[in-house]
């Protein structure tokens, strides 16, 4: 399981985790909160049922006080623990009540005077942790709720002990389904992200790959058309990325390095052949229009969107670092970073290969020339960093063609770009 699948795994199952924590309890107190309201409903319903029976519901003329007791007898001795029933003023009529609503009767506090519209019902918990329901019924002649109130019925039922059990119980079991639901949905999850991840992965660096793949053959058309092979601009992105690997660049700040770096001419494309293939040295105004692929190039790469990176080192490569460079005339930390590690890798790599124009400089005279420029045309700081790993970098380039530098770039690419 690599480090991805590792990380999906573990935060799938610690959300599933947390939410079987949160909706578990829920999901016991909801199955409760029915149960006991299930409870309550079939008490009303069996009270009222035999309130009716027994004609205590009309509560009125000179028989309501005999019908009520009879009613509240049966209904003690059945659903409930203590009976109560009053007519429409609040004056209680009959009272009936077990052995156990005889021991409540002076533990329950007394209600006020009944005088409500709707059925309602209190839990209670006891100090001896016994259950008890308190239910008040509004007694109507027809049941409906629109028919006036001629009485009202109040009962407490003790809930045994079996159906307590049962309750919970069951509150229980709708807990841990609930639970083990979350979990299994994450556990079903889990292929599911996992998959789509590897196969958004996997077109990520098929984009990437063709990218990169566009990235060489602008490069390649840029150093073909300046007479040159591919091999400068792979060697300077290479040893650009060394350096900055030693000043801590990662991530998309060394990606937008490599990319400014294997590109840096891409404004040369705009530049005549007159001018870009002419043998000899340049005059005042065509080395004017020699400095347009500068703007040229940041033209370019600020219209494609993935290589907007690359405008830092494709504008500033020419910059130095007491001003005196252009398109800009920028100095010191005004030039971007990766625009000055650049600087120190194009003029290393420059005076160490081989041209039409020139051998290739050996390593200490190459080193001399930039150490005297260290202050005018470099960074100091980046000067710093490069002058220790210099020798291991013109050793390992010494010789190296542009197949050889392509893999040498191609490993640094992928490193840093993830593929």
């Amino acid at each position: 399981m690599n480090s991805f699948n590792r990380r999906t795994a573990w935060r799938i199952a610690a959300v599933s985790l947390l939410l079987a924590a949160l909706a578990s309890p829920l999901a016991w107190f909801v199955a409760r909160e029915r149960a006991e309201e299930s409870t309550v409903s079939l008490a009303i319903e069996e009270s009222q049922r035999l309130l009716h029976h027994f004609g205590a519901v009309a509560l009125n003329g000179a028989d309501a006080e005999v019908h009520a007791n009879e009613a509240a007898r049966t209904i003690a001795g059945g659903l409930f623990d203590i009976a109560e029933i009053y007519n429409s003023q609040g004056e209680r009529l009959a009272e009936s009540m077990t052995a156990d609503g005889a021991l409540l009767e002076g533990i329950l506090l007394h209600h006020p005077v009944p005088n409500y519209s709707s059925a309602s019902y209190e839990s209670v918990k006891l100090p001896d942790q016994r259950w008890v329901l308190r239910i008040f019924v509004p007694l109507r002649l027809s049941g409906q709720v629109d028919s006036p109130i001629t009485g009202y019925f109040e009962g407490v039922r003790v809930v045994p002990e079996w159906q307590r059990e049962q309750i919970l119980e069951s509150a229980l079991t709708a807990a841990l389904m609930v639970g083990l639901a979350s979990l299994l949905c994450g556990l079903a999850i889990y292929p599911v992200v996992v998959h789509l991840s590897a196969d958004n992965a996997r077109k990520a660096r098929e984009v990437l790959d063709s990218h990169i793949a566009m990235m060489e053959a602008l490069g390649r058309a840029i150093a073909k058309r300046d007479s040159d092979t591919g091999a400068h601009n792979y060697r300077v992105a290479w040893i650009a990325a060394r350096i900055a690997e030693k000043m801590g660049f990662t991530g998309k700040a060394m990606q937008s390095l490599i990319a400014g770096s294997f590109l840096h001419d891409v404004g040369k494309i705009g530049i005549s052949d007159s001018i870009l293939l002419k043998p000899g040295r340049l005059d005042e105004a065509e080395f004017v229009i020699m400095r347009t692929h500068v703007m040229l190039g940041e033209e370019i790469v600020s219209g494609i969107g993935w290589l907007d990176g690359a405008l830092a080192v494709v504008a500033g490569h020419h910059e130095k670092w007491n001003g005196s460079g252009y398109p800009r005339s920028l100095a010191g930390e005004a030039i971007p970073l990766a625009a000055r590690i650049f600087a120190v890798a194009d003029v290393f790599d420059a005076l160490c290969s081989k041209r039409p124009y020139k051998e290739p400089m050996g390593f200490d005279a190459a080193m001399d020339i930039l150490a005297k420029d260290t202050g005018s045309h470099f960074d100091p700081g980046v000067m710093a960093v490069f002058t220790p790993l210099a020798r291991e970098i013109f050793d390992r380039l010494a010789g190296c063609d542009e197949e050889q530098a392509r893999k040498l770039l191609q490993g640094r690419v992928r490193f840093h770009f993830g593929m």
